[in-house]
């Protein structure tokens, strides 16, 4: 199969699709990948390894996308990459179109396949694809929370962790997953006092027994989340519904009883937030206030750390592409259920059923559209 790797060209994006080792392994499975020139440049990777690795260089992305029946990347197509892409080809990528509808709308309107990293499944209903970036969003969020609370940010002139004879930092996260674990990790580590809720008992007993008295877990009711996000220096949002909108679970009332100066992370801002007052920042612009709180909601946060991130995420998906690569997306979508689960739009039919609802259009089952398109 040929394989396209377009350089990423949301704000501030430096991941990459495919690193050049996931290129050599395509590679060397008989596939031709071809790669936007200083694609990875932003984060080490030159043309040259690319080279290296097998990869066909190209100097424009209307190249990768008119050549390609595999397209890899990692963020959501902007508007004039949608534009290019053609009913003949297989889009896999992070998409996040519960909260988008013009993205919805276009990739529909492409006649592509496109599946969403953030909702293939595995047999134990986890994400692996979203796994993680969630933890590097998660670890993330502490550290970005913490410079955010500095007075020179707009902050409380906070530090998390204290020092003796002056109190810690009270952190809230909302959502007991894998960004909750990855954020209560962090800001352990940095000495905070540290509130997990989530309405999960089995999420909060893992907890307990990880953690032990380093933390407090809350179940989490109306009552329980006004309190601890009205006493909180720092709140992370680390809330997920698997490819539908994040419930908006912080109101505006509860940030305006806040101190002037606490901060609001929300991790779930790629979803539409799970703050009334939360909005899409980019890492270019990262915050802004309301409410009198500090709100950091950039929408890639691991971009941040792009080597990293782009690393871990090629761990991760590598079995993935190789398997479209291998089999044709027709064949390895209806072997696969867990990347079957990962559909979401296809031959202009909405497929997954949460951003069906979120738009309102009537999902189709993948299966009929895989016996539709064979």
């Amino acid at each position: 199969m040929l394989v396209g790797v377009p350089k990423e060209i949301k704000n501030n994006e430096y991941r990459v699709g495919l690193t050049p080792a996931s290129v050599r392994e395509l590679c060397h499975q008989g596939h031709q990948v071809l790669v936007e020139s200083q694609a990875g440049a932003g984060i080490g990777f030159s043309d040259a390894d690319y080279g290296a690795a097998g990869a066909t260089l190209v100097s424009s992305a209307e190249e990768v996308f008119a050549r390609a029946a595999l397209i890899v990347k990692v963020k959501e197509p902007q508007a004039r990459e949608r534009q290019l892409l053609t009913p003949e080809q297989t889009l896999f990528t992070y998409l996040h179109l519960a909260p988008d509808r013009p993205q919805t709308d276009d990739l529909l309107a492409s006649g592509a396949l496109c599946i969403a990293y953030e909702t293939v499944t595995d047999p134990h209903g986890h994400l692996p694809l979203l796994a993680p970036m969630s933890e590097v969003a998660g670890r993330m969020a502490v550290q970005a929370g913490a410079y955010c609370l500095e007075k020179s940010m707009g902050g409380r002139g906070v530090l998390l962790g204290g020092v003796p004879g002056v109190s810690a930092a009270r952190v809230t996260v909302i959502g007991g997953g894998v960004v909750g674990r990855s954020a209560a990790t962090i800001a352990i580590g940095m000495g905070a006092d540290v509130t997990v809720l989530d309405r999960d008992l089995e999420v909060l007993r893992h907890l307990d027994h990880v953690y032990g008295n380093r933390i407090k877990t809350l179940f989490s009711t109306r009552d329980a989340l006004e309190q601890a996000v009205v006493q909180a220096d720092l709140v992370v949002g680390a809330v997920l519904v698997p490819g539908a909108s994040t419930p908006r679970l912080v109101t505006r009332d509860m940030l305006r009883a806040m101190a002037d100066g606490s901060v609001l992370v929300d991790v779930a801002i790629d979803q539409g937030g799970c703050a009334e007052t939360s909005r899409p920042t980019t890492h270019a612009d990262p915050t802004y206030i309301e409410e009198g709180v500090v709100h950091y909601c950039v929408a890639n946060m691991p971009g941040a750390v792009a080597r990293t991130s782009a690393m871990a995420l090629n761990n991760a998906t590598l079995p993935f592409v190789l398997a479209l690569a291998n089999k044709g997306s027709l064949a390895a979508l209806r072997e696969d259920p867990y990347l079957r689960a990962g559909l979401n739009v296809g031959a202009g039919q909405v497929v997954h059923p949460g951003v069906a609802d979120a738009h309102g259009y009537r999902p189709v089952a993948a299966m009929t559209l895989l016996d539709q398109l064979t």
